[in-house]
């Protein structure tokens, strides 16, 4: 294991507490998980065939960025427009790594691994611990949630909002795979994981509360006490409603998002519009 070191100077800070912070050893394992996490090498989730859900949890890794609040104290960061802790600045680009930051008060914690071809439109932010992988667009009023795994060639659609989790630290945290399409005003919360190629349309809401109706396949998804949310690859998810049929609420409604078909040759066509935006 290339980080084994690296967990067990982690866990030890961890374990510290308060303490963590007078020793210089538990900054120094820090800022080499940080640096880490920048570059990609290190995740707080990862692709794993063996799990059932086809992903790993690196609870260590969410441990030590609790660890970075604890240990950072409270600095100026911008002539006073900005106060945050100094273990978690701002990241600086350059045009050698490959990201399109477009000018309009975007912005990238520390802590956060952007591939080359990422495109982030203003204003647009991602927390710490999240990875977003190539060829991804971030839109305009998007936010990528601390330790979102985000997969190539995603479109977040503005004001697109992907939850994040540190706590507790063994949840799954929010996962979008390859090639998902996620409209505007679309909220994915609370480790739902979505598929690849699947087209969440503007207005979806998904949290692990939240049955979805696959009408294709007449079935419904639910998350389990062991499972989150997870949509399945290529479904087409569109806001709805079903009726309440307890006494005393007749004609009421709740939202619920509903699978209306699964993604086919005419889906693929509508979306050859993203490519010509990155």
């Amino acid at each position: 294991m290339p980080f084994q070191d690296l967990e067990q100077r982690i866990e030890h800070a961890f374990s510290l507490g308060a303490a963590a912070v007078a020793e210089r050893e538990s900054i120094d394992a820090f800022n080499e998980l940080r640096d880490a996490l920048e570059a990609g090498t290190l995740r707080s989730a990862e692709p794993d065939a063996t799990s059932p859900i086809g992903w790993k949890v690196n609870a260590w890794v969410k441990r030590g960025i609790l660890l970075g609040f604890r240990l950072g104290t409270l600095v100026d960061m911008s002539s006073g427009a900005f106060v945050d802790k100094h273990t978690y600045p701002a990241r600086i680009f350059t045009p050698e790594q490959g990201i399109r930051i477009v000018p309009g008060g975007s912005s990238v914690r520390a802590g956060a691994f952007l591939a080359k071809s990422v495109v982030m439109m203003p204003p647009a932010y991602v927390n710490v611990g999240a990875y977003v992988d190539e060829g991804t667009m971030i839109d305009s009023h998007a936010l990528v949630g601390s330790c979102a795994q985000i997969g190539k060639r995603v479109h977040l659609s503005a004001a697109a909002q992907i939850g994040g989790v540190l706590e507790p630290v063994n949840a799954t945290p929010v996962i979008i795979e390859d090639d998902v399409l996620v409209g505007g005003n679309t909220g994915v919360y609370e480790g739902t994981i979505v598929r690849s190629k699947a087209v969440l349309a503007a207005g979806t809401i998904l949290t692990r509360g939240t049955p979805v109706f696959d009408v294709v396949n007449n079935v419904t998804i639910r998350a389990t006490a062991d499972m989150p949310l997870i949509i399945p690859a290529g479904a087409v998810v569109v806001p709805g409603s079903r009726a309440i049929t307890k006494p005393g609420a007749e004609g009421l409604s709740v939202y619920t998002p509903i699978i209306v078909k699964y993604r086919d040759e005419k889906t693929e066509l509508s979306l050859t519009l993203e490519d010509l935006l990155r």
